[in-house]
């Protein structure tokens, strides 16, 4: 055993766990990656293999690794179900279900929800294409989500941010060092989540990520700085940087056992 898998054990035997489920979301369509793919062209990205293995499977078996994750729900298109029940069914013993998702990230996250145990107490939403997530940045995102009822991971900016119409022009200058670019997972006390969806669906309302839900219905949501290595795989050049970062983390962890 590595001396990060004893210390994530380690920490998991301390913590004052609560009943989670990871709500991984891959009913998209990956257009956007299939139409600039060449070869991979009519391939939903989900299922592209990153170093051999495909993206959602890499992806699911990071929330599997975690002792604070209790079960796990993918949503997938109706038509990948069948698929995505061989790519992940005994290779993830948490897998509680493989149900179809809707037309919007927003549909598949309601769907998602109506699946969960209801005995769970926090759900962790995240991205099914965002493969390099890893069990240091799940937990540490749920750490502060047990603490403050609901906390996502984020990436502080390190570009200059400006604000500009919509013809272009810039318009001012935004402080960056208050400026996060959101990722996932983004992490919640069910019932919090619960209303925050039921909600939006009843005003009309649409979002763009799950902690816009809770945050237009009052609710504080806690960034934590993940980093930038938590890239979600959008376009054929996603695909060779995970592959980059996956790479140097294998030298890293076979130069830290020798």
């Amino acid at each position: 055993m590595s001396k990060k898998s004893l210390l994530h054990k380690i920490s998991d035997a301390l913590m004052n766990k609560k009943h989670t489920t990871a709500l991984i979301l891959a009913a998209g369509s990956g257009e956007r990656f299939s139409k600039a793919s060449g070869s991979l062209a009519g391939v939903k990205k989900q299922f592209v293999s990153v170093l051999g293995e495909p993206i959602l499977l890499r992806t699911v078996k990071a929330f599997e690794e975690s002792a604070l994750i209790n079960d796990i729900i993918v949503v997938s298109a109706e038509d990948d179900v069948d698929y995505c029940r061989k790519l992940l069914e005994g290779k993830v013993t948490k897998l509680r279900g493989i149900i179809p998702g809707g037309a919007t990230r927003q549909e598949s996250a309601k769907a998602g929800l109506e699946a969960i145990d209801p005995k769970s107490e926090f759900i962790a939403i995240h991205d099914g294409a965002r493969c390099l997530v890893t069990v240091d940045i799940i937990e540490n995102t749920l750490k502060l989500a047990y603490e403050t009822g609901a906390a996502a991971a984020a990436e502080r900016a390190v570009d200059t941010v400006k604000y500009g119409s919509e013809a272009g022009i810039i318009e001012k200058t935004i402080d960056r060092d208050h400026v996060w670019l959101m990722k996932t997972p983004q992490i919640f006390l069910a019932n919090m989540y619960r209303a925050g969806v039921y909600s939006a669906e009843r005003d009309g309302a649409s979002v763009t990520d799950d902690c816009m839900l809770v945050e237009r219905i009052g609710f504080k949501v806690h960034a934590v700085d993940c980093g930038h290595e938590n890239i979600k795989i959008t376009y054929p050049t996603d695909k060779i940087i995970a592959e980059a970062i996956l790479t140097a983390r294998m030298e890293a962890e076979m130069s830290e056992e020798t």
